[in-house]
């Protein structure tokens, strides 16, 4: 069985969206299969290349092909610590609004195409190929309140943890709720509150998180941030 290396992986979710949950990011990379034309995972768009040169860049169209961002070589190991498999990858979130990208890549300086990307387009402004990703649009799953009186929480994290929520309405008890996984990384749970407005965290194990669905923010009493939503 081969283990994910992730440590490198994290360093990387730092440096290119810091303000993204560590959980969605380091799943999308434990899934990570090795070397294959560019996919969307979600709200990121994934490049991988081989592991046989020292560098691998890639520059894009809406940024005018200014800034080269650098892929990351991703390890996987054995149980014994081995290596058993590498390859360059880059993450990049979907930019906002945007629902195709051309690009091309820097292979130990040298400009190219993608050769993992068969899907090319010609570009008469600059005489060059250039490789292009069509981005379909994803539909985001938030939590909300649901007909019926209900409140649903929607948590994205790992596959097979155990997922809790706990908040004003409970007295920040946190072991009365335990979400449901109804989707590989996806957790929910329906829960009825009456009209009001309310703050609440999910938690994991001992440790609390903010619902990264929801971009209402507030303080509780005692000073710490917590997820707010208002039931009408």
């Amino acid at each position: 069985m081969i283990l994910t290396a992730l440590l490198a992986v994290t360093a990387f979710a730092k440096e290119a969206a810091p303000e993204q949950d560590l959980f969605e990011f380091n799943n999308l990379v434990s899934e990570m299969q090795g070397v294959r034309a560019p996919y969307q995972y979600g709200k990121y768009v994934v490049f991988t290349a081989p592991n046989n040169s020292r560098y691998v860049g890639i520059a894009f169209d809406f940024e005018g092909y200014k800034q080269i961002h650098a892929y990351k070589l991703h390890k996987a190991y054995d149980f014994e610590g081995e290596v058993t498999d590498s390859w360059f990858f880059y993450v990049l979130k979907k930019p906002k609004d945007v629902e195709s990208i051309s690009y091309r890549i820097v292979i130990d300086g040298l400009w190219t195409t993608d050769p993992t990307n068969t899907n090319t387009l010609y570009d008469t402004n600059t005489n060059l190929w250039l490789s292009h990703v069509n981005l379909p649009r994803v539909e985001t799953k938030n939590t909300e309140t649901v007909p019926a009186g209900y409140t649903r929480f929607v948590c994205f994290a790992p596959t097979g943890q155990k997922i809790r929520v706990g908040g004003t309405f409970t007295n920040w008890d946190s072991w009365i709720y335990e979400l449901k996984e109804v989707q590989r990384g996806k957790y929910q749970l329906d829960i009825p509150l009456p009209s009001g407005t309310y703050y609440y965290n999910y938690y994991r194990g001992i440790t609390s998180f903010i619902d990264e669905t929801n971009p209402e923010k507030g303080y509780t009493a005692d000073g710490r941030i917590a997820s707010r939503i208002v039931v009408r």
